[in-house]
């Protein structure tokens, strides 16, 4: 268990370094993540596990993980205050860009599935 936490928090670190080493625009942790899917897809690894385990206790303390943000909330109300409409704005307009991008992909991605499983030639997108 010990050593599933500790591959979690490598790839994390490992994230973090390859960020600033090249000035990268993801979060550390997003880069970090996705080295850890590469790794288990390479390895072909158990959905079963420590590392399952270890995921899942996270997972289910989550709310404890938000109290920092809270917090952080909490500290910057007067900018909250001052600055409420661009913030508000941002949030909806990244909101429905995040929806509608993440549908077209889901879109794409389901009718290139059906193709393949189909065997039909796919069709060159318009």
């Amino acid at each position: 268990m010990a050593a599933a936490f500790a591959l979690l928090i490598t790839c994390q670190l490992i994230g973090e370094l390859l960020r600033a080493a090249f000035g990268l625009p993801l979060p550390g942790p997003v880069i970090g993540m996705l080295l850890l899917m590469a790794l288990l897809v390479w390895r072909g690894a158990a959905t079963e596990g420590p590392l399952d385990r270890v995921a899942g206790g996270l997972i289910g303390n989550m709310g404890l993980l938000f109290v920092p943000a809270g917090v952080g909330i909490i500290a910057q109300l007067a900018l909250l205050r001052r600055d409420w409409l661009p913030i508000l704005a941002g949030l909806v307009v990244s909101t429905v860009v995040g929806l509608v991008v993440t549908g077209l992909v889901m879109h794409r991605v389901s009718r290139a599935v059906e193709t393949h499983r189909s065997g039909a030639v796919p069709v060159a997108a318009e």
